[in-house]
Protein backbone atom coordinates (compact mmCIF):
# COMPACT_ATOMS: atom_id res chain seq x y z
CA UNK A 1 0.00 0.00 0.00
CA UNK A 2 2.84 2.38 0.78
CA UNK A 3 4.21 1.95 -2.77
CA UNK A 4 0.88 3.10 -4.21
CA UNK A 5 0.80 6.04 -1.84
CA UNK A 6 4.31 7.01 -2.98
CA UNK A 7 3.38 6.76 -6.67
CA UNK A 8 0.18 8.77 -6.21
CA UNK A 9 2.04 11.39 -4.19
CA UNK A 10 4.54 11.80 -7.03
CA UNK A 11 1.68 12.08 -9.56
CA UNK A 12 0.02 14.70 -7.34
CA UNK A 13 3.22 16.76 -7.31
CA UNK A 14 3.46 16.58 -11.11
CA UNK A 15 -0.19 17.58 -11.52
CA UNK A 16 0.33 20.46 -9.08
CA UNK A 17 3.27 21.79 -11.11
CA UNK A 18 1.34 21.37 -14.37
CA UNK A 19 -1.64 23.18 -12.87
CA UNK A 20 0.56 26.09 -11.76
CA UNK A 21 2.11 26.42 -15.21
CA UNK A 22 -1.24 26.20 -17.04
CA UNK A 23 -2.79 28.86 -14.83
CA UNK A 24 0.17 31.18 -15.28
CA UNK A 25 0.17 30.68 -19.06
CA UNK A 26 -3.44 31.85 -19.45
CA UNK A 27 -4.19 35.38 -20.50
CA UNK A 28 -5.89 37.51 -18.00
CA UNK A 29 -9.13 39.30 -18.84
CA UNK A 30 -7.36 42.61 -19.46
CA UNK A 31 -4.49 41.07 -21.53
CA UNK A 32 -1.80 42.00 -19.04
CA UNK A 33 0.01 40.47 -16.11
CA UNK A 34 1.73 37.10 -15.87
CA UNK A 35 -0.18 35.47 -18.73
CA UNK A 36 1.38 37.78 -21.30
CA UNK A 37 4.80 37.57 -19.67
CA UNK A 38 4.92 33.78 -19.64
CA UNK A 39 3.98 33.10 -23.21
CA UNK A 40 0.36 34.03 -23.67
CA UNK A 41 1.16 34.96 -27.27
CA UNK A 42 3.06 31.72 -27.82
CA UNK A 43 0.08 29.68 -26.67
CA UNK A 44 -2.10 31.42 -29.30
CA UNK A 45 0.44 30.60 -31.98
CA UNK A 46 0.52 26.95 -30.91
CA UNK A 47 -3.18 26.24 -30.33
CA UNK A 48 -4.69 28.77 -32.71
CA UNK A 49 -7.72 30.90 -31.90
CA UNK A 50 -9.11 28.42 -29.36
CA UNK A 51 -6.22 28.92 -26.95
CA UNK A 52 -8.54 30.01 -24.15
CA UNK A 53 -10.65 26.88 -24.53
CA UNK A 54 -7.64 24.52 -24.54
CA UNK A 55 -6.04 26.11 -21.49
CA UNK A 56 -9.38 26.35 -19.68
CA UNK A 57 -10.17 22.68 -20.35
CA UNK A 58 -6.69 21.56 -19.26
CA UNK A 59 -7.03 23.69 -16.11
CA UNK A 60 -10.38 22.12 -15.30
CA UNK A 61 -9.11 18.58 -15.96
CA UNK A 62 -5.94 19.11 -13.94
CA UNK A 63 -7.97 20.58 -11.08
CA UNK A 64 -10.31 17.60 -11.06
CA UNK A 65 -7.34 15.20 -11.10
CA UNK A 66 -5.69 17.20 -8.29
CA UNK A 67 -8.73 16.98 -6.02
CA UNK A 68 -9.41 13.31 -6.80
CA UNK A 69 -5.79 12.35 -6.07
CA UNK A 70 -5.73 14.46 -2.91
CA UNK A 71 -8.87 12.80 -1.58
CA UNK A 72 -7.59 9.35 -2.58
CA UNK A 73 -4.31 9.94 -0.76
CA UNK A 74 -6.21 11.10 2.29
CA UNK A 75 -8.24 7.88 2.31
CA UNK A 76 -5.07 5.83 1.71
CA UNK A 77 -3.33 7.40 4.68
CA UNK A 78 -6.40 6.76 6.86
CA UNK A 79 -6.41 3.12 5.78
CA UNK A 80 -2.71 2.68 6.57
CA UNK A 81 -3.08 4.36 9.96
CA UNK A 82 -6.08 2.19 10.85
CA UNK A 83 -4.26 -0.98 9.74
CA UNK A 84 -1.21 -0.10 11.84
CA UNK A 85 -3.42 0.62 14.83
CA UNK A 86 -5.21 -2.71 14.47
CA UNK A 87 -1.93 -4.63 14.14
CA UNK A 88 -0.41 -3.07 17.24
CA UNK A 89 -1.54 -4.40 20.60
CA UNK A 90 -3.80 -2.12 22.58
CA UNK A 91 -1.54 -2.05 25.61
CA UNK A 92 2.12 -2.92 25.61
CA UNK A 93 3.01 -6.13 27.34
CA UNK A 94 5.98 -5.97 29.63
CA UNK A 95 7.59 -9.15 30.82
CA UNK A 96 9.73 -8.79 33.88
CA UNK A 97 10.96 -11.47 36.24
CA UNK A 98 8.99 -11.64 39.43
CA UNK A 99 10.88 -10.13 42.31
CA UNK A 100 11.17 -12.09 45.50
CA UNK A 101 9.85 -10.45 48.61
CA UNK A 102 12.71 -8.78 50.44
CA UNK A 103 14.02 -10.96 53.19
CA UNK A 104 13.24 -9.73 56.66
CA UNK A 105 16.22 -8.05 58.24
CA UNK A 106 17.30 -10.21 61.12
CA UNK A 107 16.92 -8.32 64.32
CA UNK A 108 19.94 -7.89 66.55
CA UNK A 109 19.86 -10.19 69.54
CA UNK A 110 18.32 -8.37 72.41
CA UNK A 111 19.70 -9.03 75.84
CA UNK A 112 17.32 -8.91 78.64
CA UNK A 113 17.71 -5.66 80.44
CA UNK A 114 18.11 -5.86 84.20
CA UNK A 115 15.02 -3.76 84.64
CA UNK A 116 13.07 -6.30 82.68
CA UNK A 117 14.15 -9.04 85.05
CA UNK A 118 13.09 -7.09 88.10
CA UNK A 119 16.61 -6.28 89.25
CA UNK A 120 18.11 -2.85 89.30
CA UNK A 121 21.85 -2.63 89.55
CA UNK A 122 23.68 0.54 90.39
CA UNK A 123 27.32 1.22 89.79
CA UNK A 124 28.72 2.29 93.11
CA UNK A 125 32.39 2.55 92.33
CA UNK A 126 33.87 5.68 93.84
CA UNK A 127 35.13 8.26 91.44
CA UNK A 128 38.23 10.15 92.48
CA UNK A 129 37.81 13.88 92.09
CA UNK A 130 40.60 16.39 92.45
CA UNK A 131 40.33 18.59 95.45
CA UNK A 132 38.87 21.89 94.52
CA UNK A 133 40.31 25.02 95.97
CA UNK A 134 38.03 26.99 98.06
CA UNK A 135 37.07 30.25 96.48
CA UNK A 136 38.67 33.31 97.93
CA UNK A 137 36.45 35.38 100.05
CA UNK A 138 35.46 38.58 98.54
CA UNK A 139 35.78 41.72 100.59
CA UNK A 140 32.55 43.03 101.87
CA UNK A 141 31.28 46.05 100.22
CA UNK A 142 30.35 49.03 102.40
Amino acid sequence: MSILIGIFTFALILISLFLILVILAQKSKNDGGMGAALGGGMAEATFGADTGNVLSKSTINATIAFFVLSFGLYLGHLYVAKAEKAAAPALPTISAPAEEAPAAVPAAPVEAAPEAAGEVKFDVTPVATPAAEAPAAEPAQP
